[in-house]
């Protein structure tokens, strides 16, 4: 099959990453060629500012160095311009006359700084700062001037400004409006950073116009003149007044241009063949200069060009992340804020310290901050999200850590942990290993930190905060969307929602199926999507859908747990964590006779037998006699208990007897993550069911229930749910919530998660507040759990197959 021929235009950050997407989707579609304006290759624009300090080299912010694009078969031509768009021969001409033929054009052709029209504008020593050439220019400068000119008090103005400064020039900002960083900054926070800045040597004119700029009689600047008549000496004038999207190729070839290259949701200009991504793009009216938002544009345009069809751009929530010479802000959302917002401030000025946060309808919307923005990341999710603050809206302001271990979805603080602080416990990586890969590797994805560091790669627990880490290195620019909003795995642009929605629909009940219906680009899957799909097809279609257990993980195809010398645990179910000398003569026995190196209670009231070998599993399972406790699974795992009214003086209610018909009830059960209940017999809650996925408490008049909870990494407190009198009502209003949540949930989302998520008021209207739709959700749950019988039986009495036990002989 003969190749398609790609051009890109443009070889800056948007258009590689799009051409790095597209790879990964199909990497033999095209034969690829990119045209660059610069004598380099492909770098990261976001670091100029360090290279302009002296902090870094210019080596090291490449992104693509030119073996990337050797090994990718790419033809780049650098220090090329392209003069001309044949849309009628489908030919792109450069300069030198190069004639480069498409059968698909990208234009990323980005943004031109704007220059003042005043007289002296092109003058030696007036330079911009926007590329590699304009950073050399200003060290070169620096090394025998003395004053330079910033004119524009904006992100890009300060940077330049602080650089110059670091390297011993005697500079002064030049702003137009009244207080800096005006996009990005409320006025007291702008205030009092120009006052701290004013400290480090710094200085400002502010509500001051130029001119023009002075000719020392040499052809090179000397003086810089404002419209009030006053002047002043600049040997360095850097204009960083602002970007104009680069569009004069695009309106050239005749492509619909309003103050960008106008695209639609899938980035493709009104010529078919062309797509436009970046700097240069407007889209819905809009035109981004952030990396975050450039970077989901390639995603998209890359679908496209593999010819998927099916991913849609809808624009971006953004963030700013700066520090100036050891001063931190941070910006997201709407800050400003107006009527019908209301905003709750922080303000301490001599401790250097300014929070804004603007609230509407019980969502965080928009916050500034200034001095302190250890909280940002959390900020930024929050606004992402959309989730309600109502229940945490008076500790808002004071920040993740001053709402306990609720309300960010077992994230914690990243800013203030040491970089030997363990991360990701699966694979071993601490948080300095993460930021040094970010730093070095110009790393803008949580997948790109799962393939270079491992982190987040294995149970994904700790995957928010491996965000969190990323958007404090980078801020705005980092590549992060809610789990809702992310596709499943690389090998489809499909979310989770999707996934779910599309098996209903399309009564799909095989993975193969499955996976061919909604176009995987892999055939076999990857062990993130082949688990997750299995889920959804078993609790989308019990009865009906066969349960593959090759895409179950490992502890699930063992039913044991694996342990870290390649042994297992074996933890046999103990009804409500009530045993008999029975049960506990048979639980002895098997450690003796297999010889079980440790025998231990558990949290959960149950007996772990750790240390059993592979070949032993199915004879100890057959010896036990004892049900599988699923503690390996994502499902029921346990309903904890206390003694309850039968023994404690101060007990309510039958606990031990509830909790015993609860697990007899749910056993079995499959859930998109795991599931602990737990019973306690009066408000003393000795069984913790405060902390639970489910927990029942006992009262005088009945019982109460409290979703939600969750005693992991991070502790999460239950919230109640509702209060029922009678045994059948507690079996019927859980069983019906856990339903839900099996029905909704997302692979691997706790039920805390996932109420922050949907809402708890969702679930209560639901379950709650339509008795139908409760005897409903809890018929379907018996429905489902009809079908399953204990695995340990099955292997035992060898019912089905389980090669995964046999023993290889090579």
């Amino acid at each position: 099959m003969k190749k398609r021929k790609l051009v890109l235009i443009g070889n800056g950050m948007a258009g590689v990453r799009t051409i790095e997407e597209l790879l990964k989707l199909d990497d033999q579609l095209y034969d690829i060629t990119i045209i660059g304006s610069e004598a380099y290759p492909n770098y990261n624009r976001i670091l100029l500012s360090p290279v302009l300090t002296g902090e870094q080299t210019i080596q090291d912010i490449i992104l693509n160095d030119q073996s990337w694009y050797d090994n990718n078969n790419i033809n780049l031509l650098m220090n090329q311009s392209v003069t001309t768009i044949d849309r009628i021969r489908r030919q792109v001409h450069t300069a030198d006359g190069t004639v480069v033929p498409y059968d698909r054009l990208l234009l990323a052709t980005g943004s031109n700084p704007f220059i003042l029209p005043v007289p002296g504008h092109a003058l030696d020593g007036v330079v911009t700062f926007r590329d590699i050439n304009d950073v050399n220019l200003m060290i070169e400068a620096a090394g025998v001037r003395r004053h330079a000119v910033v004119i524009g008090g904006g992100l890009l103005g300060l940077e330049a400004a602080n650089g110059l400064a670091v390297r011993g020039m005697t500079v002064t900002v030049v702003h137009l409006g009244d207080t800096l960083l005006d996009r990005q900054l409320d006025e007291q926070a702008a205030n009092m950073l120009r006052t701290s800045l004013q400290t480090r040597g710094l200085q400002f004119l502010m509500a001051h116009q130029t001119s023009e700029i002075v000719d020392d009689g040499n052809g090179r600047v000397g003086a810089i003149r404002f419209a009030n008549g006053h002047q002043m000496p600049a040997d360095l004038v850097v204009m960083a007044v602002g970007i104009r999207p680069n569009v004069a190729l695009a309106a050239s070839a005749g492509l619909h241009v309003d103050r960008g290259i106008v695209v639609s949701d899938t980035m493709q200009t009104y010529d078919p063949s062309i797509y436009a991504v970046g700097e240069c793009v407007s889209h819905r009216g809009t035109a981004y200069g952030l990396v975050a938002p450039l970077f989901e544009q390639a995603k998209v345009a890359a679908n496209h060009l593999a010819m998927y069809g099916i991913a849609r751009y809808e624009g971006s929530v953004t963030s700013t992340k700066l520090k100036v010479t050891g001063i931190d802000v941070f910006s997201a959302g709407d800050f400003m804020g107006d009527a019908n917002t209301d905003c709750i401030t922080l303000a301490d000025p001599e401790g250097g310290i300014y929070k804004k946060l603007v609230v509407q309808d019980n969502k965080l919307i928009g916050a500034c901050l200034y001095g302190d923005t250890a909280d940002g990341a959390w900020y930024f999710r929050l606004i992402r999200e959309g989730r309600s603050i109502h229940e945490i809206r008076d500790q808002l302001m004071f920040g993740e850590g001053a709402v306990g271990d609720t309300g960010h979805a077992g994230e914690s603080k990243v800013a203030g942990m040491p970089d030997t602080a363990e991360v990701c416990g699966c694979n071993g990586v601490c948080k300095g290993t993460i930021v040094k890969a970010i730093r070095e590797q110009g790393l803008f994805t949580v997948d790109d930190i799962k393939k270079h560091t491992k982190a987040a790669s294995s149970c994904g627990s700790c995957t928010g905060l491996v965000e969190q880490i990323l958007i404090n290195c980078v801020g705005g620019a980092a590549d992060v969307k809610p789990k809702s909003a992310r596709p499943i795995c690389g090998c489809t642009d499909v979310t989770h929602g999707q996934a779910r929605k599309v098996i209903g629909q399309q009564h799909l009940i095989t993975m193969a199926d499955a996976m061919h219906f909604m176009e995987w680009r892999t055939p076999d899957g990857c062990a993130t999507c082949r688990p997750a799909l299995n889920y959804y097809l078993l609790s989308t279609w019990p009865g009906e859908a066969v349960d593959d257990g090759a895409s179950r993980l490992v502890n699930e195809r063992m039913h044991a747990n694996i342990q870290k010398d390649g042994t297992y645990s074996v933890v046999p179910r103990i009804w409500g964590g009530v045993t008999n000398p029975s049960e506990l003569r048979r639980i002895a026995d098997v450690a003796d006779k297999y010889a079980i190196p440790m025998v231990k209670v558990t949290g959960g009231q149950r007996i772990d037998l750790l240390g059993v070998r592979k070949e032993d599993l199915t004879g100890v399972w057959k010896d036990l006699d004892m049900p599988s406790g699923h503690a390996y699974g994502k499902s029921l795992r346990t309903v904890k208990t206390c003694v309850g009214s039968e023994f404690c003086r101060f007990g309510t209610q039958d606990s031990t007897g509830m909790g015993i018909a609860l697990e007899k009830d749910l056993v079995g059960m499959w859930s998109p993550h795991k599931v602990k209940l737990a019973v306690s017999g009066c408000p003393r809650n000795c069984s913790e069911s405060g902390i639970k996925d489910v927990g029942i408490i006992a009262v005088d008049s009945g019982w109460e229930i409290y979703v939600g909870g969750n005693g992991g990494i991070k502790t999460e407190v239950a919230q109640f749910f509702a209060k029922v009198e009678t045994q059948e009502e507690v079996l019927q209003y859980c069983g019906a919530f856990l339903q839900l949540y099996r029905e909704e949930a997302y692979y691997l989302e706790r039920t805390v998660h996932y109420l922050a998520r949907v809402g708890l008021e969702h679930a209560k209207e639901q379950v709650i507040g339509n008795a139908d739709n409760r005897a409903a959700l809890y018929d379907r749950l018996r429905f489902a759990l009809s079908f399953e019988q204990d695995p340990w039986q099955d292997r035992v009495e060898k019912r089905i197959a389980a090669p995964e036990l046999e023993t290889l002989n090579v």
